[in-house]
């Protein structure tokens, strides 16, 4: 069996999050953390189970080389070493992107010609072509330069891992899935207590929990990159997905989610539907400042508005006010609410148990952690 060297990438903070993910897949061993890449040995089966079932990942890559560059002439070496011709076919699609940071080969386009020239000529060894045609299956060629070292990766996800499938209409600043599922990790919810998102808008959040609760690999319904490499077993796939098929639960949840904007609304109810969890999410039409429960032990999920991309500051700040005269009154519940506004807590009117920065795309922000009393056993 082939031992790979493994990396997925996750937003910066949710590196502690997507490790224990990576031990619930039993994957435990020579687990290296870096800021937003976790790089480990793994199979060919390892590749096909983080693809299916890693929720906080961004991507899922193969690293086929690291070494220093400090001048164009050790990039393309260093690239060239690696067998391109025995793991790109001759029509494959050759498509490399590129990042730098604090290194001397700063010109990432120029960077990704000499990667690209290199696996070029790895190509050649073997086909004896000038030219190839390029339109078969997508390798995606990463080269990451960092304080002159260079990573070179092939990404076996494709579309991004946050892309489930089930949201082709988001409200107008969306939280994305894989930050949201982050969310519900670090609130320690269990499917057996009740779960609310008071200001719902696209449901991201209450569908990721109907997604948990009931087993669902967040990948099960879409396709990945990898799937048309002829030296990963295609096998492999099928199988896997089998098996996450019958690993699904129907268990029964109480997860509510509410919004006040009725066309944000319908969209959300959409989602659900297209994600198999609608009969799972019971969703209602109304503000937050309405919002209450009778139940206790509850756990509360949201990412209000924050004035980056939505609402007037004013808005805003009422917003925050009416929160925390409404929440305040659910004294057994734990509320666990991301923003990027810096004066959240003043406007809430009560300072955070804990606070955690996480990243909104590239927006910084805060998950502001209220921890009411657990279920008694």
């Amino acid at each position: 069996m082939t031992t790979y060297t493994i990396a997925v990438t996750c937003s910066f903070g949710i590196e502690s999050v997507l490790v224990r993910e990576l031990n619930r897949l039993g994957i435990t061993e020579n687990i290296a953390v870096e800021n937003g890449r976790i790089t480990f040995p793994g199979s060919a089966g390892d590749v096909v189970r983080c693809n299916l079932w890693l929720r906080c990942a961004d991507r899922v890559y193969l690293e086929m080389a690291r070494f220093g560059a400090v001048d164009f002439e050790e990039l393309f070496q260093g690239t060239l070493a690696v067998p391109w011709e025995e793991i790109i076919p001759v029509d494959g699609n050759m498509h490399v992107v590129g990042k730098s940071v604090k290194s001397k080969l700063h010109s990432v386009p120029d960077c990704q010609a000499i990667v690209k020239k290199a696996v070029v000529e790895s190509m050649k060894r073997k086909h004896r072509l000038t030219i190839f045609p390029e339109d078969g299956p997508l390798f995606r060629i990463e080269v990451s330069m960092l304080k002159d070292t260079a990573v070179i990766s092939l990404d076996t996800s494709g579309v991004g891992l946050h892309k489930r499938g089930y949201r082709e209409e988001g409200g107008e600043a969306p939280l994305r899935e894989t930050l949201a599922a982050a969310l519900i990790y670090l609130s320690r919810w269990r499917p057996e207590r009740i779960l609310a998102d008071p200001l719902c808008g696209s449901a991201t959040i209450p569908i990721e929990a109907a997604l948990m609760g009931c087993n669902i690999a967040p990948g099960i319904n879409r396709s990945f990159a990898a799937q048309e490499w002829d030296f990963l077993d295609r096998d492999i796939w099928e199988r896997e997905r089998a098996s996450a098929r019958e690993a699904v639960t129907d268990i029964p949840l109480t997860i509510l989610a509410s919004d006040n904007d009725q066309r944000v609304f319908r969209k959300a109810r959409e989602n659900a539907r297209r994600a198999g969890v609608l009969e799972k999410i019971t969703f209602q039409k109304k503000p937050v400042e309405e919002f209450g429960s009778r139940k206790k032990y509850g756990c509360i999920i949201c990412n209000p508005p924050y004035g980056e991309r939505l609402g007037s500051n004013e808005e805003v700040t009422t917003l925050y006010k009416n929160m925390g005269t409404v929440l305040r009154q659910l004294d057994s519940w734990s509320l666990f609410i991301l923003t990027g506004h810096e004066e959240f807590e003043t406007h809430f009117g009560r300072k955070a148990d804990k606070n955690r920065k996480l990243y909104n795309g590239k927006i910084k922000t805060y998950l502001y952690q209220y921890l009411g009393d657990l279920p008694p056993r």
